[in-house]
């Protein structure tokens, strides 16, 4: 990729924890502020890849909410995420961002029909590509997790779709593929960080595949599962049975409220199951519970207790506690995913990048779960760029 390109990060979700931190992350990094911890594209190995430099990615995106970054920031200053030093390095250079960040897509509040409103939502892309000179703009989805969405017969085929978004009448995407949607019409790479439907629609596929266009997914293995996926191939090339594997997930904020809804939550554990059926060769009991703690703020914690069974019929556990900030462990894989999702871009991939299955829990494209064998795949597609 050439050094002069300028690249877009288009954020849905763009005023939410994770999309703020990532702001604040990527401006304190050229401020020399902070350094790249947690940024894996900034590991050596990484060295030689052509990808965008912090100074060629440009923040935009859009939000249904209309509190003001600086404020979103102070907020996550109060709650331990970062510090007051980091906030006022940045706070200018926040408030440059938030004049890229446009109305979203809020079906309740919108108009007419779906095709309009997908239009308006390339028009906002294609005018900040505009704006800024960019070569190109990567769409990340880091807005809340929606409920998960009921296969109508218009999200297998493109043109059955594209008739359905023409009529008033109907509303056949939810907000996450709308997005998606209007993101690969404006000719942009798009990221499913979240376990919602997105791009993982065929029709939405087939339009990816028609514009040549890359894209990766699904929810951004940030915690609990990261750990499964280093732990449980150790059961496996051990020849250990495991009898059950049960978690408790507690969490505030933002992502706690919406996730307090057993519908929505639903999409979240469903891809954490997918995951770890992959990994133990079959299904396995594991009960998993995700509670709205609201008193955690901005905190998570994960707490598994694995049960398993040795030689002779020995049985023996294994417990683990995960406690973190999930938005500061989030918004550097956000900030890899942009510079990597765009390099692929400017080398002319297309379709699901399955070798980014590596920041995922339910990687499209891919069964591989492991984490080491996802880490090989990763450098050695990364090493072709």
């Amino acid at each position: 990729m050439p050094a002069q390109e300028r690249v877009g990060v288009w954020l849905i979700g763009a005023r939410g924890s994770v999309a703020t931190t990532a702001a604040v992350g990527l401006l304190a990094l050229r401020a020399r502020v902070a350094g790249p911890t947690g940024c894996v594209t900034e590991l050596p190995a990484f060295a030689g890849v052509p990808l965008p430099t912090w100074d060629d990615l440009v923040l935009g995106g859009h939000d249904i909410v209309h509190t003001a970054l600086e404020k979103r920031a102070e907020q996550l200053v109060d709650a331990g995420v970062f510090g007051h030093a980091v906030l006022t390095a940045v706070r200018s250079g926040l408030s440059a961002v938030d004049t890229e960040i446009r109305d979203g897509y809020h079906p309740a509040a919108h108009a007419g029909s779906q095709a309009d409103a997908a239009a308006r939502l390339s028009g906002d892309i294609r005018a900040f590509a505009e704006r800024h000179d960019l070569a190109r703009v990567v769409v990340l989805n880091v807005s809340s997790t929606e409920a998960p969405c009921p296969l109508l017969p218009e999200h297998e085929n493109l043109a059955l779709l594209e008739r359905a978004l023409a009529d008033p009448t109907r509303s056949v995407l939810p907000p996450s593929s709308l997005s998606a949607y209007a993101a690969l019409r404006a000719g942009c790479p798009y990221v499913e960080f979240t376990p919602s439907a997105g791009v993982t629609l065929p029709a939405l596929r087939q339009l990816a595949e028609r514009e040549g266009l890359p894209y990766a997914g699904c929810d951004g293995k940030t915690g609990e599962t990261l750990l499964r996926t280093v732990l449980a191939p150790m059961f496996t090339a051990r020849a250990l049975k495991v009898r059950s594997w049960s978690g408790t997930n507690l969490l505030g904020g933002g992502d706690g409220e919406t996730l307090a809804d057993p519908v929505t939550a639903g999409s979240k554990l469903d891809s954490k199951a997918r995951g770890l059926a992959a990994l133990l060769g079959g299904q396995v009991t594991a009960p998993l519970h995700i509670d709205n703690v609201p008193d955690l703020g901005e905190t998570k914690t994960a707490w598994d207790n694995v049960s398993f069974e040795g030689f002779l019929g020995a049985r023996m556990s294994l417990q683990f506690t995960w406690t973190g900030y999930d938005s500061a462990l989030a918004a550097p894989l956000i900030l890899d995913l942009a510079r990597l999702v765009g390099a692929a871009h400017a080398a002319g991939q297309r379709g699901a990048l399955t070798e980014l299955g590596f920041f995922f829990k339910d990687p499209l494209g891919s069964d591989e779960h492991r984490f080491a064998e996802q880490t090989h795949r990763l450098l050695d597609w990364a090493g072709t760029l």
